[in-house]
C-alpha cells in the first residue's frame, strides 16, 4: 500500500491529464458560448438547447464508460487484456447503436426536440438549423468517448488529452472562421458552430484510428468482439453498466428538464443559464477528475485484492475532493465580476447571471463531493445501484417537481427557482456519506 504522500503524487498525475480532458471538452462549449454570445441571446440560447440533445447522449455514454470502467479497471488489475478487449467490443456496439438512435430523430424531427425546451419559435428556428449538422458528429462521439475511456480505466490518460487538445484547436478556428465568416468564408451563425463541433470530432476519431495501429498499444479492436459478444462479460457489463446508464440518464434529464423549466422563463434566463453552466463546468473540471483516477484506482485496487488498500485510498480520494470543491467555489467568486462585463446580454440577463454565479459557488462544492462518492469510489468498487436510486429521488421527488411547481404554479421569482431546481446536491451529501460508511462499495466483480 501506498503512503499518503506517495499516493497523492500518483493521483495528482493521472488528476492533471484527466482534468485537461475536461477543461479542454469545456473549452469546446465555452467558445461556442463565448462567439455565438456576440452574435445574439438568440443564437447562444438555441445552441444551448439544441446542446442538450447531444447532452443527453453523452450522459447514456458516459453511463456506458463509467460501467465499462467498473469492469475494465478491476480486469487492468489482473492484467486480464482479453477481457477488457471483449468489454470494449460490447461497449462500442452498444454506444454505436445509441448514437444512430439520436442522429436519426435529429434528422426527422428536430423541431419536435427542440420544441421540449422552449415554445420561442425564433430560438427553434435556430436550434433547427443546428442540430440538422451537429447531429453527424453523434457516432464519432461514440466511438471516441468508449474507446479512450477503456484506455483511460487502464491508467493511459495522455492519448486523450492530446485527442482532446487538437479537436479544440479544430473547433474553435473552424467556429472563428464560419460563424463571423472571416476572410473569404462564408457567415453562417449557428451553423458554423456546428460545423465546427462536426470536424472537431472527425480529427479526434483521425487520431485514435493512427494510435490504435501502434504496437504499443495494450488493446487491439477485434472486429468479432464487436459482432458477437461474450455472453458472460455481457452479462456482467449490463449487471453493472445498466444501473450507470440508467442513473446517468436520469440525472441527465433532470438537469435538462431544469434547463426546460428555465427556457419556459424567457431568453434572458436561458442566455445567464448558459453561462453559469460553462463557468461551473470550468471549475469541477478538476474535481471530476478525481472522481475518474479514484474509479480507476479503487478499481484497480480491489482487482488485486487489497481491500485494505482500497479503503483508504477512498479516504484520501474524499479529502483531496473536498480541497479542490472549496478552491473551485473560490474561482466561481472570482470569475463573476469578469463574466459580467465581458457578456454582450441584456441587464436582466446579467442581473440572472450574477445571482446564479452566486448560488453556483456553493453548488460546486455539493456536486464535487457527490460525484468522487458515487462515479468515482462507488462505481470503482462495484456499487453502481445506489446512485440511480439516489438521484431518481433527490432529483426528481424533490428539486425539480418542486422547482417546476415554483415556477408555473407558484409563480416564485427567478431566483428561487434556481435554488430550488440547484437543491438536490445539497439533500445529497449526507445520503452519499451514509454509504460511504456502510463500506458496501468493497467488491472484487471479476471472474
Amino acid at each position: 500500500m501506498l503512503s499518503k504522500k506517495d499516493f497523492y503524487k500518483m493521483v495528482i498525475s493521472m488528476v492533471i491529464p484527466i482534468a485537461l480532458q475536461n477543461l479542454i471538452n469545456v473549452g469546446v462549449q465555452a467558445a461556442d458560448v463565448l462567439m455565438l454570445g456576440k452574435v445574439s441571446e438568440t443564437v447562444l440560447s438555441a445552441s444551448s438547447l439544441g446542446g442538450q440533445i447531444s447532452y443527453i447522449m453523452t450522459l447514456i455514454f458516459f453511463g456506458i464508460t463509467s460501467g465499462t470502467t467498473v469492469l475494465t479497471a478491476q480486469y487492468w488489475g489482473k492484467q486480464d487484456l482479453d477481457a477488457i478487449e471483449r468489454i470494449l467490443g460490447i461497449a462500442l456496439k452498444i454506444a454505436v447503436i445509441v448514437s444512430c438512435l439520436f442522429m436519426a430523430a435529429a434528422i426527422a424531427v428536430p423541431e419536435l426536440l427542440m420544441k421540449i425546451y422552449t415554445s420561442e419559435p425564433d430560438v427553434i428556428a435556430e436550434g433547427v438549423k443546428y442540430l440538422r449538422i451537429v447531429c453527424f458528429a453523434y457516432i464519432l462521439m461514440a466511438v471516441s468517448m468508449v474507446y479512450l475511456n477503456v484506455l483511460k480505466s487502464m491508467e493511459r490518460v495522455v492519448i486523450a488529452t492530446i485527442c482532446y487538445g487538437a479537436s479544440f484547436l479544430t473547433n474553435v478556428a473552424i467556429n472563428a472562421l464560419l460563424i463571423f465568416g472571416l476572410g473569404p468564408f462564408p457567415k453562417m451563425g449557428i451553423m458554423g458552430a456546428a460545423v465546427g463541433t462536426l470536424c472537431a470530432r472527425i480529427v479526434e476519431v483521425l487520431i485514435i484510428c493512427i494510435y490504435a495501429g501502434k504496437k504499443s498499444v495494450p488493446i487491439r479492436f477485434r472486429g468479432r468482439y464487436f459482432w458477437h459478444m461474450d455472453k458472460v462479460l455481457l452479462k456482467d457489463f449490463l449487471i453493472f453498466s445498466l444501473p450507470v446508464v440508467l442513473n446517468e440518464l436520469m440525472w441527465g434529464l433532470g438537469t435538462s428538464m431544469n434547463t426546460a423549466v428555465m427556457g419556459h422563463l424567457g431568453k434572458a434566463v436561458v442566455a445567464a443559464n448558459s453561462v453559469a453552466q460553462v463557468i461551473r463546468q470550468l471549475v469541477t473540471v478538476v474535481g471530476f477528475g478525481i472522481a475518474s483516477v479514484g474509479a480507476i484506482v479503487i478499481g484497480k485496487t480491489i482487482g488485486q485484492g487489497e481491500m485494505k488498500a482500497a479503503e483508504v485510498y477512498g479516504k484520501y480520494i474524499v479529502q483531496l475532493t473536498v480541497f479542490a470543491g472549496l478552491i473551485g467555489a473560490g474561482l466561481v467568486l472570482i470569475l463573476r465580476p469578469l463574466m459580467l462585463e465581458q457578456m454582450e446580454m441584456t441587464l436582466q440577463a446579467k442581473g440572472y447571471l450574477s445571482m446564479m454565479m452566486f448560488v453556483m459557488s456553493y453548488f460546486v462544492i455539493c456536486q464535487m463531493y457527490n460525484s468522487t462518492m458515487v462515479v468515482g469510489i462507488f462505481r470503482g468498487g462495484g456499487d453502481t445501484r445506489f446512485g440511480l436510486v439516489l438521484d431518481v429521488t433527490t432529483m426528481w421527488c424533490c428539486s425539480i417537481l418542486f422547482g417546476a411547481l415554483a415556477a408555473f404554479v407558484w409563480k416564485l421569482p427567478v431566483n428561487i427557482v434556481y435554488m430550488i431546481l440547484l437543491g438536490d446536491e445539497v439533500i445529497k451529501i449526507p445520503l452519499t456519506t451514509w454509504r460511504y460508511q456502510q463500506k458496501k462499495w468493497l467488491r472484487d466483480v471479476t471472474r
